[in-house]
């Protein structure tokens, strides 16, 4: 009898130790996992399909999974209770239910820099197109007063050819006007020459008879 009780102290003793140690690894084993994005999970008073459910987690709701037995693991949630969940229902990673409030933020950061970005390039090419605009429109002003003086060089050498024109026709007119007026010179001399052989000379007073 005494061996018996010594026997069933012992094993108590062990039972207790292994208890210690349970509760040592699960506290070292704890760590932080968010539930799957599902619209709900349920969640069980222990680690099998046999125990009853005790309520539900919120999809991305965030726990502490403190062990895991077999598919389960038991967590505790954020109002404090601890309940058993299916494994495959948790992640590693943070849930879109917490990531996408700050991907929200970072999107609106992206946003405004590029907006500003975009603002500065804008302007940037605002200036530029005016600058062309700007020389494009020196450039028709130049094409446009090049234009103007080839029209009044063209004119000018028409009025060159038309003034040259009439001076060489002047310059024929004269020179016929001194061959006329030459001949006409030289055609008097000679009916002079002509005529004075023939014209009655004057008596003079000595063949006169008195």
């Amino acid at each position: 009898m005494y061996k018996i009780n010594k026997l069933m102290a012992g094993l108590a003793v062990g039972l207790g130790l292994l208890g210690v140690g349970e509760a040592a690894w699960a506290q070292a084993a704890q760590s932080t996992q968010w539930v799957a994005d599902d619209l709900t999970t349920f969640v069980r008073s222990g680690p099998s399909n046999e125990y009853r459910i005790v309520g539900t987690l919120s999809s991305g709701a965030g726990v502490t999974v403190l062990e895991t037995n077999g598919d389960y693991s038991r967590v505790r949630a954020g109002d404090g209770d601890e309940v058993w969940i299916r494994s495959d229902q948790l992640q590693d990673e943070r849930s879109l239910t917490e990531r996408v409030p700050e991907l929200r933020s970072r999107v609106d950061s992206l946003s405004s820099q590029l907006e500003s970005i975009n603002g500065e390039w804008e302007g940037r090419v605002a200036t530029m197109t005016e600058t062309l605009e700007t020389r494009q429109q020196r450039i028709a002003d130049l094409e446009s007063r090049n234009a103007a003086l080839d029209s009044q060089l063209s004119q000018s050498q028409a009025s060159l050819r038309q003034l040259k024109a009439r001076l060489d026709t002047q310059k024929e007119d004269l020179l016929m006007r001194y061959f006329m007026y030459g001949g006409g010179v030289a055609g008097a001399g000679l009916v002079v020459g002509l005529l004075v052989p023939h014209l009655p000379r004057r008596r003079s007073k000595r063949d006169r008879w008195f």
